[in-house]
C-alpha cells in the first residue's frame, strides 16, 4: 500500500470542514423573549421619560426593568442572582429619590448612582461576587458592563430577524413605490376639480390639511427613535445579565494578589517620615483651632481664602495619604510577626494623623459657613469630608482586620454620603440655615436663595418674617411660576406638591 506524502493533505482532510463563523458578538439566551421584553421596556421606557421633567417615571422605569429581569431569569436565575440582590434595595431608594427631591444637583446625582448600581448588579447578576472587587474593580466593572451591553442589540438582530429574507422581499417593494409615484399626481389633480365642485367636500379636505403633517411625522420619529434607543439600552441590559458565562470569565475583577518589591525597612522610613511631618502639622492645628479658641482666619487671610487652602489641603494630602497606605499595603514586603506590627502601627498613625487635618480643614470651612451662610459648594464639602474621614478611619480598621473588605467599605460609604445628602435636602436645609443666619447677623443673600429649588420652599415661606411681606410675596411668585401648571402623573414629585401646598397655605399671609 503506497503511502501519502505527509506534505500534502489526504483526500478526508482537503474537504472543507464545517467550522462555526466566528463573531464579536454573544450568543443570546432565548433571544425572542429578550427582544419582546426589551421592545416593552423600551416603549414604556420613552412614554414615561420623554416629559420635561422626571418624576415618578424614573423609578417606574427601573422597576419595569428589575421585572422584566426577574421573569427572564426565571426561578433558576433568581437562586444564583441571591447573593448580590441586596444592590436592587439601593438601585431602587435612590431612584425614588428622582421623585422626592427637586434639586437639579441631587437628581443628576440620583440618576448616575443608579445607573452605576444598575450595572453592578447586571454584571453580577448570575455569578460572581461584588464585594469581591478591588478597589479599581468597581469603576472597571462599570465600563465593562456599559461596553458589554453595546454589543447585545446588534445580536438580538442577528438571532431574531431573517435578513435575507428580508433583502429578498425588496425586489416586491419595487413597484408599490413607483405605483405610489404615479397615484400621487393624479390624486392631486381631482383632489383640486372635486374641492372646487362641493363646499362640504372642500371644508373637509381643508381640515384635513390643516394638520401640520410635517410635525406630526417628526413626533412620530421622535417617539419611535427614543423607543428603539430605550430598547438598545434595555437589551443591553438584559442580555449582559443574563449572558452565558464560560468558565474562564472572570466575572468578579478581583484584586489579584501582588509581588511585594518594597523591603519593610524603606516602607517604614517613608512612613515614618510622612508621620513626623504630619505631627508638626497637626501640632500647630490642634494649638490654634481647637486648644487657641480660634474664631478668625489667620492673620494675612481671608474667610473665603482660608477655607479655601484648607479644602484644597483635604484634597490632595488626604487623597495621596489613602493612595499611600494602599500602595504601600499591598507592594511592602512583611515576612515576620514584627515587620508586620510595625507596618500596621506606622500606617495607622498616618491615619489618625490624616485626621487631624481632616479635621482642621472642617474647622475652617465652619469659619466660612458661620460668616457667610450655606451654598451647595460648602454644603456638598461638608459631606465629601465626612466620606473622606469615614473611608480613612476604615482604612485603619482593615490595616488590622480584614484588609480585603477595604473596598467594599469604600463603595458603601460612597453610597451612604449619596442617601445622606438626600436625606439632608441641600436646598431646604440651605434656606433654613441662611434665614437663621440672617436673625443674627441681619445679612442675607437673597438672590441665591431665588436660585433654590422647590425643595427650599416650605422652609423661604416659614422662615421668612410676616412682617416682611414684600420679600415672601416675591418668593411666592417667583416659585409659583416653577411648581405651578398643569403636570402629568408621571411627572410628579413629592417637593413640588409641599411647595405648591406652602404656597397656597400662605397665600393669605401677604397683604
Amino acid at each position: 500500500m503506497s503511502t501519502l506524502n505527509p506534505s500534502f493533505p489526504s483526500p478526508s482532510e482537503a474537504l472543507p470542514q464545517a467550522v462555526p463563523p466566528t463573531s464579536w458578538l454573544p450568543r443570546v439566551r432565548a433571544p425572542r423573549p429578550l427582544l419582546v421584553a426589551a421592545l416593552v421596556v423600551g416603549i414604556f421606557a420613552e412614554l414615561l421619560l420623554d416629559m420635561p421633567r422626571w418624576g415618578v417615571s424614573f423609578p417606574l422605569v427601573i422597576m419595569t426593568l428589575l421585572g422584566a429581569l426577574l421573569m427572564l431569569g426565571g426561578r433558576e436565575g433568581w437562586q444564583r442572582a441571591r447573593p448580590n440582590a441586596w444592590l436592587a434595595v439601593p438601585l431602587l431608594v435612590f431612584s425614588g429619590f428622582v421623585a422626592v427631591r427637586a434639586s437639579p444637583w441631587l437628581r443628576v446625582l440620583n440618576v448616575l448612582t443608579s445607573g452605576v448600581l444598575l450595572m453592578l448588579l447586571a454584571h453580577f447578576w448570575a455569578a460572581g461576587r461584588v464585594q469581591r472587587l478591588g478597589l479599581g474593580g468597581y469603576p472597571l466593572t462599570v465600563l465593562v458592563s456599559a461596553l458589554q451591553g453595546l454589543r447585545y442589540p446588534p445580536a438580538l438582530v442577528r438571532d431574531t430577524v431573517d435578513l435575507r429574507a428580508a433583502r429578498r422581499q425588496v425586489p416586491r417593494l419595487v413597484p408599490f413605490a413607483r405605483g405610489l409615484l404615479f397615484a400621487l399626481p393624479v390624486l392631486g389633480v381631482f383632489a383640486v376639480l372635486l374641492k372646487s365642485a362641493d363646499v362640504a367636500f372642500a371644508s373637509a379636505v381643508d381640515r384635513v390639511l390643516s394638520v401640520q403633517l410635517g410635525t406630526l411625522f417628526a413626533d412620530a420619529f421622535t417617539r419611535t427613535a427614543g423607543s428603539v434607543f430605550c430598547a438598545c439600552v434595555a437589551a443591553g441590559i438584559l442580555g449582559h445579565a443574563l449572558r452565558r458565562r464560560s468558565a474562564s470569565e472572570r466575572g468578579e475583577l478581583e484584586e489579584t494578589p501582588a509581588k511585594p518589591r518594597l523591603g519593610i525597612i524603606e516602607a517604614l522610613v517613608l512612613v515614618l517620615s510622612v508621620d513626623a511631618l504630619f505631627l508638626v502639622f497637626a501640632g500647630f492645628q490642634v494649638a490654634y483651632l481647637f486648644i487657641g479658641g480660634a474664631t478668625s482666619p489667620a492673620p494675612g487671610f481671608s474667610y473665603a481664602e482660608y477655607a479655601r487652602h484648607g479644602f484644597f489641603q483635604l484634597v490632595w494630602v488626604s487623597g495621596l495619604t489613602l493612595a499611600l497606605i494602599v500602595a504601600l499595603a499591598r507592594w511592602t514586603r512583611r515576612e515576620s510577626r514584627g515587620a508586620e506590627l510595625a507596618f500596621r502601627i506606622g500606617t495607622t498613625g498616618t491615619v489618625a494623623l490624616s485626621l487631624v487635618i481632616l479635621a482642621s480643614a472642617m474647622k475652617r470651612m465652619a469659619f466660612y459657613e458661620a460668616a457667610f451662610g450655606y451654598t451647595h459648594l460648602r454644603l456638598y464639602t461638608h459631606v465629601f469630608m465626612y466620606a473622606l474621614g469615614a473611608v480613612l478611619s476604615w482604612r485603619a480598621v482593615t490595616l488590622w482586620w480584614r484588609s480585603e473588605r477595604f473596598a467594599m467599605g469604600a463603595f458603601l460609604t460612597a453610597l451612604g454620603s449619596v442617601l445622606a445628602i438626600n436625606l439632608v435636602n441641600p436646598d431646604a436645609f440651605i434656606a433654613r440655615s441662611n434665614i437663621q443666619l440672617h436673625a443674627g447677623t441681619g445679612s442675607l443673600d437673597a438672590e441665591y436663595l431665588y436660585q433654590l429649588s422647590a425643595d427650599a420652599v416650605p422652609e423661604l415661606v416659614a422662615g421668612l418674617a410676616p412682617t416682611d411681606s414684600a420679600r415672601k410675596e416675591w418668593v411666592m411668585s417667583h416659585f409659583s411660576q416653577h411648581v405651578g401648571g398643569e403636570r402629568s402623573w408621571a411627572e410628579w414629585n413629592l417637593a413640588e406638591w409641599r411647595a405648591r401646598r406652602a404656597l397656597e397655605g400662605a397665600s393669605h399671609l401677604v397683604p
